[in-house]
């Protein structure tokens, strides 16, 4: 995407209504004002927030927010010229329930309040596959802790990847933490009983993956408290 393209994007993004971009010292020095408030000043419900980390374009997010109106969607990614795209179609398409956050996923719980998150979907990764680049893993432990600070004591998170590393790595920490495996697949297209929203739902990318016979992979988990 040329410079362009992204400045004209970033400067669209600044009149969408379902666009946040907090300054980091907002986030950092606890002031900033949508933490614990997300329901009651944006999205004026009380219906269960989940949020996609990673969102890239927000293609998950949107067809989430479509298919479950009565739950509220946010898209947290750190490059506004991507989800540019999903902030623009739920615009078009109307959906009042579905925002996008740019900010680093290791800031999300100086986003969120304590408990104020019902689900987690993290929707194909970079799985970081370089030992120093663990610390940027997803699920690792440490994001991990700042998943289970915002969740519920019952939410839910759930990974969707095309990396066979990433599952196996992180159903792994899962089982060695004790942290409660709720459905795991490594194929979740050729194996019945995959969740339907995990098959129902593409990413323009996984469409790509599954021409290429990429198997997805699957894992719905619950962090123990």
């Amino acid at each position: 995407m040329g410079s362009k393209n992204k400045l004209k994007r970033f400067r669209e993004n600044d009149t969408f209504a379902n666009v946040f971009q907090p300054e980091r010292e907002a986030l950092v020095n606890g002031t900033y004002a949508l933490k614990g408030q997300w329901n009651a000043t944006f999205f004026k419900n009380e219906n269960p927030i989940v949020l996609e980390l990673g969102c890239g374009k927000g293609e998950y997010s949107v067809a989430l927010a479509q298919k479950y109106p009565n739950k509220n969607f946010i898209g947290v990614d750190i490059k506004g010229a991507r989800f540019w795209r999903g902030a623009k179609t739920a615009i078009e398409d109307g959906l009042s329930n579905v925002a996008f956050l740019r900010t680093q996923i290791e800031l999300i719980d100086h986003a969120f309040a304590k408990e104020e998150v019902d689900e987690i979907w993290i929707t194909f990764p970079d799985p970081q596959i370089k030992y120093k680049r663990t610390k940027h893993r997803l699920t690792n432990a440490n994001f991990l802790e700042r998943y289970k600070t915002i969740l519920k004591p019952d939410g839910i998170v759930n990974l969707k990847t095309d990396s066979e590393f990433m599952h196996g790595y992180t159903l792994g920490l899962l089982h060695g933490a004790g942290h409660e495996v709720l459905y795991a697949n490594h194929n979740v297209y050729k194996q019945e009983g995959s969740p339907e929203e995990v098959t129902a739902i593409q990413t323009y990318y996984e469409s790509q993956y599954l021409e290429q016979n990429k198997p997805i992979t699957y894992i719905r988990f619950k962090i123990k408290s």
